[in-house]
């Protein structure tokens, strides 16, 4: 599904700030990349290997928080209990939750703003008005 969008192609053009590259932490299932990690899955990991995997699974928690905000602000999205795939527009009534919840989270904060020290920005810059 990441092949078939632009996404990674705009990820290249707004990693880098000065001598910082920010990457995506994905799931076991994402290619390795230079912006996209993963975690490492050998049977036989080093100590580094595994104190990476330790690091970045309380990342990964932190970054489900998100997924469940909207979930909690808008219940009908959870697709496991409500929603009708190919009845509904499942991806599009998610994207509209996801932007609200963002829109909540300029106003209100988030737990994982929190854990990462992030002020949101506000409501006006986040909608670009």
């Amino acid at each position: 599904m990441l092949r078939d969008t632009n996404l990674y192609t705009e990820l290249m053009e707004i990693a880098v700030h000065g001598s910082t590259t920010y990457v995506i932490y994905g799931d076991p299932a994402y290619p390795m990349s230079e912006l996209i990690l993963k975690p490492y899955c050998s049977r036989i990991l080093t100590p580094e290997q595994v104190a990476f995997n330790r690091a970045m699974s309380s990342v990964r928690q932190a970054v489900e928080w998100g997924f469940g905000k909207v979930i909690i602000e808008f219940a009908f999205l959870d697709f496991r209990k409500n929603q009708k795939l190919l009845l509904q527009h499942v991806g599009q009534m998610y994207k509209v939750g996801v932007i609200l919840t963002n829109c909540h989270t300029c106003l209100y904060g988030s737990q994982t703003g929190t854990y990462f020290n992030i002020v949101p920005p506000t409501l006006e810059q986040y909608l670009n008005i």
